[in-house]
């Protein structure tokens, strides 16, 4: 358990820095979350194909990048992209997301099995 909160302090902490970074240079696109996101699941496929010990995938995987991630405020961007009338961002928000977390999450794995 001690893992999970570790971890999760942490990685929560790395996304809010990026996202500061990032959210002055971006206006329509939510760019932070999306290359958190991205990144999260590419990280998360390579760590689940590499690494066995329990304890170090309950720091790393639930932990860091559990806290790391962000499901909700995606689902929110989402959400506001409708209610300030730009569907089309919206649509390419969520299927960029989706798409491009699948293909991170496998190339992750298959990074982690070389």
């Amino acid at each position: 358990m001690i893992e999970v909160a570790l971890g999760a302090g942490l990685g929560a902490s790395v996304r809010y820095l990026i996202t500061q970074v990032l959210k002055s240079k971006t206006r329509v696109f939510p760019w932070a979350t999306f290359i958190i996101n991205i990144t999260g699941a590419l990280l998360l496929g390579f760590l689940h194909s590499k690494i066995t010990s329990s304890h170090i995938l309950l720091l790393l995987g639930t932990g860091f990048l559990g806290g790391y991630t962000t499901f909700s405020t995606f689902q929110v961007e989402l959400v506001t992209l409708v209610n300030n009338r730009k569907q089309k961002m919206m649509i390419i928000y969520l299927l960029l997301t989706v798409i491009c977390g699948i293909l991170a999450a496998y190339c992750g794995s298959w990074l982690g099995k070389l």
